[in-house]
């Protein structure tokens, strides 16, 4: 090389560095939407932070299956119990914001826990994306039969002539079936005893006439209200249930404004790219009308919606719990 043609072949090496430097920024900025315009290529893990065969359980894995057709895609449940959801939810919180670990999750963990636990170690508000709402289940008023009282209004009666002598159970101190007795007895000045329990032992003891009442999720109690083993009096839900039409709401039987019902939705860890929570809400909402005579037979009521409105919907739930769990005085370490 001489030196004429030395300072040309110089720019020309430079020029080409940097037009390589330029490549690899392209392809690492690129990658990311790349990867997230290909999901998923992979299987999807929906985390419940319930145990199998609870109603998140039934759901998860009600719209897993329809995901799974649209996309072609495995998505499996994997449930992580314990701690009133929070070890399921906090799994989640900590995993890769890449769209192939999910949470399917509730009203408790999302919208009550950060009011009731004094050492949450994440905040379901800040660190979770909620993605789209599956499902309102009303909690239902059951009462064992044995109870002479045959409707809503009997049992307000009954409840306010027999004040400090009924027992409710519930699933667990702080759970939507707990502060939804609560807030009934409150209203009817009642002051009925809170009897806690771990999952479906409360119905087991109601329909064994050891506790009086309680609220329950449609879907857990559908099957014995159908069969005489409790009867049905009211639901929690500002509107009727599809799933028992014919029973009031306790907000239409004199107490305006007294909503209670759990709900049911997915949601993803913070970070998460947006069209990435955009594909699986399109596909939940797709999915829905598959769902909806079977999730209306169980008791639930399909919702869907843009992740927008699920997230002022989940911070109206918090706001609303809130008040209810200082009001109650639950608290869980």
């Amino acid at each position: 090389m001489t030196p004429s043609t030395y300072p040309t072949s110089r720019r020309l090496f430079q020029t080409g560095l940097a037009l390589a430097s330029l490549c690899t920024a392209a392809a690492l900025f690129a990658a990311p939407a790349s990867a997230a315009d290909d999901y998923p290529s992979k299987p999807v893990h929906l985390v419940v932070a319930f145990t199998a065969g609870g109603t998140t359980d039934m759901l998860a894995r009600s719209v897993g299956k329809e995901l799974g057709s649209q996309f072609n895609q495995s998505f499996i449940v994997e449930n992580k119990p314990g701690a009133g959801g929070n070890i399921g939810t906090e799994y989640v919180v900590h995993a890769p914001a890449d769209g192939y670990t999910l949470n399917v999750n509730s009203v408790g963990p999302i919208a009550v826990n950060e009011s009731l636990y004094s050492n949450l170690r994440f905040n379901a508000l800040k660190d979770l994306v909620p993605v789209v709402q599956i499902a309102n289940v009303p909690n239902v008023l059951v009462v064992n039969p044995s109870l002479p009282v045959k409707n809503f209004e009997e049992f307000v009666a009954y409840a306010r002539s027999h004040k400090s002598q009924l027992n409710y159970g519930s699933t667990g101190v702080g759970t939507s079936s707990h502060l939804s007795s609560f807030m009934l007895s409150k209203e009817i000045g009642a002051d009925a005893t809170h009897i806690p329990y771990k999952g479906a032992t409360a119905v087991t003891d109601l329909m064994a006439g050891r506790i009086q009442f309680m609220f329950a999720t449609i879907p857990s109690v559908i099957g014995q209200i159908r069969a005489g083993k409790l009867r049905a009096l009211a639901v929690s839900s500002l509107k009727r249930s599809r799933s028992l039409p014919d029973l009031p709401t306790v907000a239409e039987k004199g107490f305006p404004g007294f909503s209670a019902a759990s709900w049911f939705g997915i949601f993803a860890p913070k970070g998460t790219p947006r069209n990435v929570i955009d594909k699986i809400n399109a596909g939940v909402n797709k999915a829905l009308p598959n769902l909806e005579k079977q999730m209306i037979q169980e008791g639930a009521d399909p919702v869907g919606g843009t992740p927008e409105e699920f997230s002022d919907f989940v911070h109206a739930e918090y706001k609303k719990w809130k008040t209810v769990v200082a009001e109650s005085g639950a608290k869980q370490q």
